[in-house]
């Protein structure tokens, strides 16, 4: 492995150029470009993400240096511009797909977590007028659905920064999941419908909804428990007020707080309740990595083709190293953290296991996905 191997590399094996092709003609694309295509459109944003270019003129700069072919700054410029970021998008969810089948560990929760919540990236009001947020500011907000047991993003929604989180929240369902939401997403109503059909939730209250006829629950008393209360009630005041009766949890966390949480699970114990909540901490893990390490402050267009594709470039880039950095961890006894892996494979200065461990890795996905692969790097 040399200095070369980059996520391109990868990408190359994991997404053939017909999947691309259909993706492209499945949102109305055609790709007539010969000198810059959209496959090195692709690699030019994952490379991006990873080595911290400043600027589409950077990227240009520096490109050739990691196997892109020589090209103008306008170029790129003028192709993330005319791209539809659907492509990407659709991509990003490809890619998620086939890495998840893979990837799925379990935390001994009664059914798989679903984490919501959303990030803004926001930059000066004039580079993206048709996004204005709060004061001085323009802002782009992801929503997403995130996997805690397979460490991925499941679904991403875009919008403009003002876009409340709460009705974006209505895309990210999944009933086949528990849903874990903070406050924003509470709106009585909302929680009566997920009863009935049968959504299965745990999700923060805010401070100021009221506890109609509590009704406490029978539990095994632990003094080591965080559990201040385990109880049944309606939710809200009079004028508005739940129709069903939901279990309410409340807890203390590590700083000594009461969180107060409602869920529709009744068969869990409330430290298993409290636990899934505190699930909902690691995509602000996920978000707080993507912003520190794959360059997404910093925008490089100004429409929302350019934008969007280099958002979902740089998602696309952290579910690769993921879906990598798992499926080599389980093939060697070296003990590395996904950041320490990430700089290592990037430095080309990775353990003699681990580099062994990913050639393993792709031979395997070789072998599920029928495709002949040559050696990584």
């Amino acid at each position: 492995m040399n200095k070369h191997t980059t996520l391109p590399n990868l990408m190359q094996k994991l997404v053939s150029d017909e999947e691309i092709q259909l993706i492209a003609e499945a949102v109305g694309d055609r790709d007539s470009s010969r000198t810059f295509t959209l496959r090195e459109l692709i690699h030019f944003f994952l490379l991006a993400a990873m080595h911290q270019w400043k600027s589409f003129r950077h990227g240009a700069d520096v490109g050739p240096l990691y196997g892109l072919p020589r090209f103008h700054y306008s170029t790129v410029s003028k192709k993330a511009k005319e791209v539809p970021y659907d492509i990407m998008k659709r991509l990003l969810a490809l890619i998620i797909s086939k890495c998840n089948r893979q990837t799925r560990r379990s935390l001994r929760f009664p059914k798989p977590l679903r984490v919501v919540d959303s990030t803004t990236v926001t930059v000066g009001k004039n580079r993206l007028p048709w996004a204005p947020y709060h004061g001085e500011r323009a802002g782009v907000k992801l929503h997403v659905a995130y996997s805690p047991e397979s460490s991925l993003p499941a679904d991403v929604v875009e919008t403009t920064g003002l876009r409340h989180d709460g009705p974006v929240g209505e895309q990210l369902t999944n009933a086949q999941q528990v849903l874990v939401e903070d406050r924003a997403y509470v709106k009585i109503e909302r929680l009566d419908r997920f009863v009935e059909q049968h959504q299965l939730f745990v999700i923060r209250m805010k401070d100021n909804i009221e506890l109609h006829q509590k009704k406490s629950l029978k539990r095994l008393s632990s003094t080591s428990s965080s559990v201040q209360a385990d109880f049944t009630c309606q939710l809200g005041t009079k004028q508005c007020r739940s129709t069903k009766r939901h279990r309410v949890v409340i807890f203390r966390d590590a700083n000594g707080r009461d969180i107060r949480v409602v869920t529709n699970l009744f068969h869990a114990s409330a430290e298993t309740i409290a636990d899934m909540y505190q699930q909902r901490w690691t995509v602000e893990v996920f978000f707080r990595w993507v912003k520190q390490y794959l360059n997404v402050p910093i925008l490089f267009g100004t429409t929302e083709n350019a934008v969007y594709n280099q958002l979902f470039g740089a998602f696309i880039a952290y579910v690769l190293l993921r879906w990598l950095y798992d499926q080599t961890k389980k093939r060697t006894n070296v003990s590395l953290s996904f950041i320490s892996f990430v700089r290592r494979f990037f430095s080309g200065q990775l353990p003699l296991d681990w580099k062994s461990g990913m050639a393993a890795a792709l031979f395997e996905y070789a072998q599920i996905y029928g495709r002949r692969m040559s050696n990584f790097g």
